[in-house]
This record gives structure tokens, sequence and C-alpha cells, in this order.
């Protein structure tokens, strides 16, 4: 056996804790608001909310919004449907956006702000902030 192989052979058998499932925990309950991007799929809607995601990820660090999720609906009463969800770390739920309330989809710079009023209402958003 060639030395190359006897190390192969060595880690393939060796004990790694960091990577037996046994010992992997769950994360615990997020501190911080949560976001839902709730969409129809039957209009292939999800790479605009994948792209909205994206850009909300670098925008609000994880110490502020924690979680971004994608929802998917695909059903004859969430036709058309795309809606941003803000629900705080105490539960509560804030419509952020609904297309067809609001007449279509966010401009981004609208969404950030609009989030930011709700969770960090004294934050700057630099390019993306209001003019006074």
């Amino acid at each position: 056996m060639s030395e190359t192989e006897a190390t192969v052979a060595s880690t393939a058998t060796s004990y790694d804790p960091l990577l037996d499932p046994s010992t992997f925990v769950f994360p615990q309950p997020l501190s911080t608001p949560t976001l839902v991007i709730e969409f129809c799929d039957r209009c292939h809607w999800m790479h605009r909310a994948n792209w909205l995601q994206l850009e909300l990820f670098q925008t609000f660090p994880p110490q502020v919004l924690g979680c971004i999720s994608l929802y998917p609906r695909n059903s004859d009463d969430t036709a058309g449907r795309f809606r941003v969800w803000l629900v705080g770390s105490d539960d509560t739920r804030h419509l952020v956006w609904d297309r067809k309330v609001e007449g279509g989809f966010p401009e981004l710079k609208n969404l950030k702000q609009r989030i930011r009023d709700i969770i960090q209402p004294g934050r700057s958003l630099g390019h993306s902030d209001k003019k006074t």
C-alpha cells in the first residue's frame, strides 16, 4: 500500500466529532425579525423573489434581519400573489408589500426603506435612503 493510500484509509476510518450527525444541534429560535417573501409559483416569480432575497441579505446584516424565507404558493386563491411579510421576534406580523394592493412589484429602494422603518428606524441606507 502506498503512503497516499494509507493516509486515505486511515482518514476514512478515523472519527471526527465535527462530522458526526448525532452531535448536530438545530439552531435556536431567532431573536431577530424574519422576512417572508410569498409569491405565486404559477406566475414564475421565483427569480424575482430570489433576487429580492439576495439584495435584502446584502442590506440588512444577520444581527438585524435573521432570516429571509421564500414561500411559493400554487393554488387558485393565491394566483398572482406577491407579498412581503415581516415577522418580529415577538411574533408580530407586518405586511410590508402586496402586489395587488400596491399595483405592482416593489422597487428595491422603497422596499428597503419600508423594512428599515419597521426594524431600525434610525438606520441610514446610504444611497437607497429617502431624500430629505
